[in-house]
């Protein structure tokens, strides 16, 4: 870990809200040496939250403005209603050496720029669950006067949490369908799959530690080997075996068209929320 005199990232660290996707991403960057505790700054409503925070060494303060003041980047990790006025709380104080990074589902480029001014440096994220355990899988897009450096601090942010990809900002909706939302429908095949072992004899525990597991080493697989996921499982699939027979009965029960279909569903309401 990074010591206290020479963090690596040389940034300070504000949380505007303190969370638990606030607590993931202070503990990855702490974890991976980019940041100490004494240069994270955080306020959140919850004293039991800011507790928490300086539990690792972080430093509560009791307004918005102060944690602006002793922060380079700023998280605005709030529910999307109360974005609009913690952002006006530290406009007065934001200045050129500030980077706004906005976790706020829905909340659009121009609506952050607008609260935050137009001089603001901003980014918008969209993260997901897995981000709390060091797997998140995000995508960002720029706003306001935000520029390469600013992309490259978040990136870095990121990646000590898991993966993050630069979008335009009309396709965050998209990765709110698949990735944001995705954990949930991932947590739902691991569940059938468990399920499934349950109904053939398996114990509870092993069937769900299988399923979880084979989700887990099959992702990596993907991940690793850049085989297309569809060449993988012709691998496993031999003719006439028994892998061939599950495949057939997932198709016969369209799980292609269901899986695609929620995306698609996820993107639209997305896009919904993002105009109320």
């Amino acid at each position: 870990m990074a010591t206290a005199t020479a963090p690596a990232l040389n940034k300070r660290i504000g949380f505007l809200g303190s969370g638990q996707m606030a607590e993931a991403l202070a503990r990855g960057l702490m974890k991976r040496g980019l940041v100490s505790g004494e240069h994270i700054a955080c306020n959140d409503p919850n004293p039991a939250r800011t507790n928490l925070f300086k539990s690792f060494g972080a430093t509560p303060y009791e307004s918005n403005a102060d944690v602006a003041r002793n922060a380079d980047v700023i998280f605005v990790a709030v529910k999307p209603q109360h974005v609009a006025q913690v952002l006006s709380e530290v406009r007065p104080v934001l200045t050129e050496g500030h980077t706004v990074v906005s976790i706020a589902a829905g909340i659009t480029i121009d609506k952050l720029v607008e609260a935050a001014g137009p001089d603001a440096h901003v980014v918008r994220v969209m993260p997901n669950t897995p981000c709390l355990v060091g797997e998140t899988a995000a995508a960002m897009c720029l706003g306001g006067k935000a520029n390469a450096d600013d992309e490259t601090l978040v990136r870095t942010i990121f990646e000590a949490v898991g993966k993050i990809y630069t979008v335009d900002e009309k396709l965050l909706a998209a990765v709110t369908g698949l990735s944001g939302s995705g954990p949930a429908y991932v947590f739902l095949m691991i569940e059938a799959l468990a399920d499934g072992g349950v109904r053939a004899g398996l114990p509870r525990d092993i069937a769900q530690a299988l399923a979880a597991q084979t989700v887990l080493g099959s992702a990596k697989m993907v991940m690793e080997t850049g085989t297309h996921p569809g060449a993988l499982k012709d691998m496993v699939t031999s003719p006439a075996g028994t892998t061939i027979a599950g495949v057939h009965e997932l198709e016969r029960a369209g799980i292609r068209a269901a899986f695609m279909n929620a995306v698609v569903a996820a993107t639209d309401r997305a896009n919904q929320l993002s105009k109320m």
